[in-house]
């Protein structure tokens, strides 16, 4: 189901139709206008360059979250991968435990 939400960036409104939940958009839209009003207020930039270097500042935020995410998945893997390798060692060890014990009997 679309949704369809105003939100305001940097005192301009804007429409947005989307499938997500309108409180999300909501987030978004504010997190865009605090990002975008940051940059206003610290810079001496007209309000299309404040638009271009935030969208390249989140931009950068995405590409840096995806990374740490794939850094993560990578060091998961390592893991669960060191876990299997650490399960078929015991399981090996308590074979050779029971052939010892079979052997004192």
């Amino acid at each position: 189901m679309e949704n369809r939400i105003t939100i305001s960036i940097c005192d301009e409104e804007y429409t947005f139709v989307a499938e997500e939940a309108p409180s999300y958009m909501q987030k978004v839209g504010s997190y865009v206008n605090d990002k975008m009003s940051e940059l206003l207020d610290s810079a001496k930039v007209g309000r299309t360059d404040a638009a271009v270097l935030t969208a390249v500042n989140i931009t950068d935020e995405l590409f840096k979250e995806r990374e740490a995410g794939d850094a993560l998945r990578r060091q998961l893997k390592q893991y669960l991968d060191e876990a299997s390798q650490a399960k078929n060692e015991v399981s090996e060890l308590k074979r050779e435990i029971f052939k010892l014990q079979q052997q004192k009997k």
